[in-house]
């Protein structure tokens, strides 16, 4: 390889212990998780703790060959700023970390200003998790506007997981319009198997939103590897708003209950349906400009003993 990987969306936590939606989310052992009413394998299980660690990230990464990842939040795994805030501090040119906000509150600006104080560059909204059958945040809100406002004033990145429909994409082509300078990275690639994904795609068409395709290999699943309807999405999405718009995610370590963390990007590199210049962008370059990632380490390759 002559470039160096990145992997722009995956999650780490010491201890899931959260509600959603009046559901339960909780850490069981030997991976597995109590998870809205069923007990599912969360995390591979191996982790028989429970823990999904840094550490055992940057072993997963270093072995894999991936230089740095961006750490993201949702709510089914409970608020990690107080972790991610010490994994920021501990390992800064492998993680940037996102903060995030409890949005069923009031007063979301004044804790944007707290984990910016804290020293988070990015906020999370899982805006897929917006909606409970108790209350629904809509992203017009009046609150939501002023965060938006007070993220682009400050430079603050946005990390956004969008519903499967249409509503939310209307709402943030809205939002864009009126903040064009406010930094966006959309997940899990616009839910690429359902009807609107390249509705969410063409929100990269605003000139500082990019998509990110963390949990793509989840939505292309029941394929398996090498996941040839993934590589034909990431192709049509590029065809439509450019690669350099486009960035690798793992969803680590969720994805990696079915395959390797080195799978969940490696089908790209062997791919034929993309060039290495379009390929190095996608698995690297662009969330490098993006993010501002400096001082990227560059890992060996380690052969395995079965080899």
């Amino acid at each position: 390889m002559d470039y160096k990987i990145i992997d722009a969306h995956a999650h780490l936590w010491l201890k899931q212990d959260a509600v959603w939606n009046g559901k339960r989310i909780q850490t069981l052992e030997n991976g597995r998780s109590h998870f809205l009413g069923e007990e599912v394998q969360m995390i591979p299980p191996f982790m028989i703790d429970g823990k999904n660690s840094a550490e055992v990230f940057l072993s997963n990464m270093n072995y894999a060959q991936v230089s740095a990842a961006v750490i993201t939040q949702e709510y089914i795994d409970g608020l990690q700023n107080d972790y991610l805030e010490e994994v920021q501090r501990k390992y800064p040119n492998r993680f940037f970390c996102c903060g995030m906000c409890e949005y069923f509150d009031e007063d979301v600006v004044g804790q944007a200003k707290q984990l910016k104080e804290r020293g988070f560059q990015a906020i999370k909204i899982p805006a897929n998790r917006l909606k409970t059958d108790a209350v629904t945040v809509e992203l017009q809100d009046e609150k939501m506007m002023q965060l938006f406002a007070w993220m682009e004033q400050e430079g603050m990145i946005l990390s956004l997981d969008l519903d499967d429909d249409s509503h939310q994409i209307a709402q943030m082509n809205e939002i864009l319009q009126q903040h064009p300078n406010l930094k966006t990275a959309v997940g899990h690639f616009g839910m690429a198997t359902f009807p609107t994904f390249m509705e969410q795609v063409r929100l990269a068409r605003h000139k500082n939103v990019m998509i990110e395709s963390g949990g793509i290999t989840w939505l292309f699943n029941s394929e398996f590897y090498p996941f040839p309807g993934a590589v034909r999405a990431i192709r049509q999405a590029a065809d439509e708003v450019g690669m350099e718009k486009l960035m690798w995610g793992s969803d680590y370590p969720r994805t990696i209950t079915a395959i390797t963390y080195r799978m969940s990007y490696d089908f790209i590199q062997k791919t034929k349906e993309m060039t290495d210049a379009e390929k190095a962008m996608f698995l690297g370059g662009n969330a490098e400009q993006f993010y501002g990632f400096t001082d990227l380490v560059e890992l060996p390759y380690i052969k395995n003993m079965s080899e």
